[in-house]
Order: C-alpha cells, then structure tokens, then sequence
C-alpha cells in the first residue's frame, strides 16, 4: 500500500512553472533590479539604491497618482453601471434581443486603434461632429477643442475607455444574469414581488461576485491603459491626462531614464498587488457570507 502522495503530477508542472518564470517572473525581477541603478542609454549602470523612488515621490507621485486613480475609478465605476443595465436590458424578453447583443460588440471588437481615431475625429473643433452640433444648439460660440484643455480631454479620454469597455462588462454581466435560477423568480414572482424588490434581492446579491471579478479586471486594464490616453492625447494637454503608465513610457522610453522608469513600473505593480489583494479579501468574505446562509 503506497504511502504518500505520487510526485508524478507535480513533475507535470515543471515545463509550466518554467514558462511562467521566464514569461513573468523574469522580468519582474529585472525590473526591481534595474529600479535602484541609474540605467540609461549609457553602456554602465551604477548602483543608486533608492534615489529614483525619492525622485518619483518628491515631484511626481501625488500629481500621477491622484490623476490616475480618479481617471481608473470614474472609468471603472461608470462602465459597471453602464454595462449592468446593458446586461439587464439585454436579458429582457423583447423582440429581436438577439440582435441586440450582436450590435453591442462592435466598440470591443473594432481595433482600439480605430476607436480612438474616431474619437479624435469627433471631438475635433473644426470638422469634428460634436462641436459643430453643439455649435449649432448654441452650445458653444464657435469651434471647441476638446482635447486642447485639461478638463475637457481628461473627460473625452475617460468617455472613450467607457465607450470602449462596457460591451464586454455588459456581455460578461448577462453571461452571469442567465446563469441565477429562473425557480427564485417565479417564487418571488408568486409572492408579488415586483421587479425592482427581485432585481435588488435575488439578481443583485447572486452577481456580486461577477461584478467584484469583474471592477478587479477592469481595474487592472483600465490602470495599464496606455493605447487610448496616449493616441488621443499624449498625456496632455500640460499632464491633464498624464497617469502613471503614460508617466512611466515617458520616463523609460521618451527620456531613455530605464531606471527611474523601472522604478514606476514596479509602483505600478505595488499598487495593482494591493488593489487585487483588497479583492480576494472581498471575494473571500462574499463566499463566507454566501456559504452561512
């Protein structure tokens, strides 16, 4: 009788945990490495300890930081919104809902590229679509840039993500929606319960946790987008739409500083660890709660 357990499938592992270390763990070590030296373009590195952290804190963290966070949590907030009442109305039994879900796709499926020439196009001042409609209701007195003044694009890059991201929120959500039983609303329904006191208490509760994987991942891309902001804004205009992805290019490839961008990226990656860990706490105590009852 054999005792123990067989090493056999841990052996299986070997070629994946090497994958993954030379995919992921590599160059997250390298990174840390090159993070307390003053890398550049120059052949030599020297040791610096932690002169590009102090850099970055002294000047820059709290401007980026606070961009950033306001930028993913405005983003991230209105495309669970948006994209949970895109679920619920696409799980409604109407006409032609089939065809619906199709039109939805096409902001997720157009290359992000695409998308954000469009954008750039529309909010254009002199031929663009919105300024010249908002001319014409008497909005505004003549042709508006809204990617030339801080407010103006910070908002326009945040509408863009939006417009980009909630397809899949929306998609991903009814995925989830189809999979409550249809026993508990026909029993709440028998109880004269209206649709709003079902959606709060039986769809709501039993997508919690699709909606807390889901505000985790889009956290996490719309922190590391880079594509959007960049396209249509450069990070300007004077920073207004500078986050710290934006901040670390600049840094590391722009201005060929490898160290004290390194350094970035590895705040970049202390500040989505934290964001992911607040989540498997929250998702932890959401199956605890959900197992008690």
């Amino acid at each position: 009788m054999k005792t123990g357990r067989d090493p056999f499938p841990y052996l299986l592992l070997i070629p994946a945990i090497l994958l993954v270390g030379l995919i992921a763990a590599w160059p997250i070590i390298e990174t840390f490495r090159l993070s307390f030296t003053d890398a550049s373009m120059r052949p030599t590195q020297e040791y610096v300890g932690m002169e590009n952290y102090t850099k970055f804190f002294n000047r820059d963290f709290w401007p980026v930081i606070s961009r950033t966070l306001i930028w993913t949590t405005l983003s991230v907030s209105l495309k669970l919104i948006l994209g949970l009442l895109g679920a619920v109305l696409l799980n409604a039994a109407v006409p032609g809902r089939a065809l619906f879900r199709v039109l939805i796709m096409p902001p997720w499926v157009v290359p992000i590229a695409v998308g954000c020439f469009m954008w750039a196009w529309l909010y254009n001042g002199q031929f663009g679509m919105i300024s010249g409609l908002g001319q014409r209701i008497g909005l505004f007195s003549g042709p508006f840039e809204f990617l030339a003044y801080k407010q103006a694009a910070f908002i326009s890059t945040v509408v863009t993500d939006v417009w980009i991201g909630t397809p899949l929120v929306a998609l991903y959500l009814l995925a989830a929606m189809q999979t409550v039983p249809t026993d508990l609303y026909e029993a709440a329904w028998t109880d004269g319960a209206s649709r709003f006191y079902r959606f709060r208490r039986i769809t709501l509760p039993l997508l919690m946790p699709s909606i807390a994987t889901m505000a985790l991942l889009s956290t996490i891309w719309t922190f590391n987008s880079f594509d959007i902001i960049w396209i249509l804004t450069e990070g300007g205009p004077r920073g207004a739409t500078t986050t710290m992805i934006i901040d670390t290019y600049r840094t590391a490839i722009s201005r060929f500083r490898y160290g004290e961008g390194a350094a970035r990226a590895v705040m970049i990656l202390i500040c989505l660890s934290v964001l992911s860990a607040v989540y498997l706490a929250m998702l932890l105590r959401m199956t605890r709660k959900g197992r008690a009852k």
